[in-house]
């Protein structure tokens, strides 16, 4: 019996030897408040892994879909969403040109389109923005508390290279609207 438990545990060491790094992708999420605007700011972290990058190297196109939703919390029912919003960011790599074609746009609007030399710079396209006035301010009651949570996911939807337990990645913060 203890033969067994022994060699179960050098089995299990092994495979946790020789497993793959697994880091956790999260979204960190910054709101401010400025001239009648509630201004968000996120970053998605730990998602260009090897595969990541293969694939975007094959030339294939892939979308990062952020879904925004300013929202206040209730006692005793669902949380009410004020307002949502969806920045869609994109890269296709050329390899003939050895660049990146990357796009932005939110709500279904064009914000900016690029071509880029490096890699590290369509990464930040694709995971960072910075104080992007998503939401309106005037209809929020003073003195409240609210908050901003973003959910990214990948299109196409099969690219388990991104989330391989096929869920969501996602982040909030909360923030009280002072007057």
């Amino acid at each position: 019996m203890r033969h067994v438990r022994a060699v179960q545990a050098l089995v299990f060491a092994l495979l946790l030897l020789h497993a793959p790094d697994v880091v956790a992708q999260s979204i960190q999420v910054t709101p401010l408040t400025r001239d009648d605007r509630v201004l968000v700011s996120f970053k998605l972290t730990n998602v260009f892994t090897e595969e990541v990058r293969r694939a975007i190297h094959s030339g294939v196109t892939i979308t990062f879909v952020y879904d925004v939703q300013l929202k206040r919390g209730a006692t005793l029912w669902l949380d009410r969403t004020i307002e949502a919003s969806t920045v869609i960011a994109t890269v296709k790599y050329d390899p003939v040109a050895r660049k990146y074609l990357v796009t932005q746009r939110t709500d279904g609007f064009m914000e900016r389109a690029d071509n880029l030399d490096r890699e590290e710079d369509a990464r930040e396209w694709l995971t960072r923005f910075e104080k992007l006035p998503l939401f309106s301010s005037r209809f929020l009651e003073p003195n409240a508390e609210y908050y901003v949570r973003v959910r990214a996911h990948t299109t196409p939807r099969n690219a388990a290279f991104l989330w391989p337990w096929g869920s969501d990645v996602a982040g909030l913060a909360k923030f009280t609207f002072l007057k």
